[in-house]
């Protein structure tokens, strides 16, 4: 089964993990979120990119969800000595991806390619692709301004009230190469269970990715982040709220109409089966909290036999 997964960082890392144990990971594709791309120290930092290829190749500190295993921050506390920002913790090992990535888009290598060159040099066996290799931004409006998304939800802990969202630089980007295809080709294409705000809305604002999930023969599955009226780690509930959107697994339905065939939900969400139906898709209902490797597991093997 050749599978494409649109993914977010920690949520779709602890998914992404489980996948690839259940299929050959030669036949799964991930598409991913370069909205949350930011620059650090002069660094372009990929965080969600990151985050999957860690995850993928056993580098993840997943006590965390994000960084690498075991890493130091001796940089981090030198630039801090120096009186520089250190709000956006760097580690060591951490920092070489990023002078990487940083050197080899200066010299004029897209972002798919580095990131292929990236995923390559660690042993990552799945296809990760960009989003798209142009910049597109997320910015959340707060009643003080306008902030990236990692100043909204690192450096301000999401505390800030937030009044409006946009994905900068959509409107004059393209997918990047083999995104579209990965889409049309696939027999199944699954959501992670990813923020639908700010993890997956970034590459539904990629122009043609709509219509790429709307027309493919695949079908087209979700698994909710959102259970009972929590997001299961986050501030989705929060941002979905503020969109308009109810912080329930129907707000994930309604967010991911008219394309969506399925949506996976939380056992303890079966009341919202009726709403989803109502909205076009098929509810299914597995345990969706992944507390272990195991979960993990279980969960992407429930998302494919539904798919199948």
């Amino acid at each position: 089964m050749r599978v494409t997964a649109l993914a977010g960082g920690t949520g779709a890392a602890k998914f992404l993990r489980g996948l690839a144990a259940c299929v050959n990971p030669r036949d799964l594709t991930i598409i991913g979120n370069t909205g949350d791309d930011t620059e650090i120290w002069g660094l372009h930092v990929s965080p969600d990119l990151d985050t999957v290829t860690y995850a993928l190749t056993r580098r993840l500190d997943v006590a965390r969800g994000w960084g690498v295993a075991d890493d130091t921050f001796h940089a981090l506390a030198a630039m801090g000595a120096l009186g520089g920002e250190t709000w956006f913790r760097l580690g060591d090992r951490d920092l070489a991806t990023h002078v990487y990535r940083t050197r080899a888009l200066r010299a004029g290598v897209t972002l798919t390619d580095v990131t292929n060159a990236i995923g390559r040099a660690l042993g990552l066996r799945a296809r990760l692709l960009p989003m798209s290799d142009a910049p597109l931004r997320t910015r959340i409006q707060t009643p003080d301004g306008w902030l990236s998304f990692q100043h909204f939800f690192v450096r301000e802990g999401a505390r800030p009230e937030m009044i409006g969202i946009e994905y900068a630089g959509a409107e004059q980007a393209a997918p990047g190469p083999a995104v579209l295809d990965a889409i049309r080709k696939a027999n199944a294409v699954i959501v992670c269970p990813s923020n639908p705000i700010t993890s997956i809305g970034p590459i539904l604002s990629v122009p043609g990715l709509r219509a790429a999930l709307l027309e493919t023969s695949a079908i087209v599955a979700a698994v909710s982040p959102i259970v009972g009226r929590e997001a299961v780690s986050g501030p989705a509930g929060t941002l979905m709220r503020a969109c308009g959107l109810p912080a329930a697994a129907t707000g994930v339905a309604r967010a991911y109409t008219p394309w969506l065939d399925l949506l996976v939900c939380d056992r303890r969400d079966q009341k919202e089966a009726h709403a989803i139906i109502e909205l076009g898709a098929e509810p299914v209902f597995a345990d969706t909290i992944m507390t272990d490797h195991e979960h993990e597991v279980a969960l992407a093997r429930a998302v494919l036999e539904a798919c199948a």
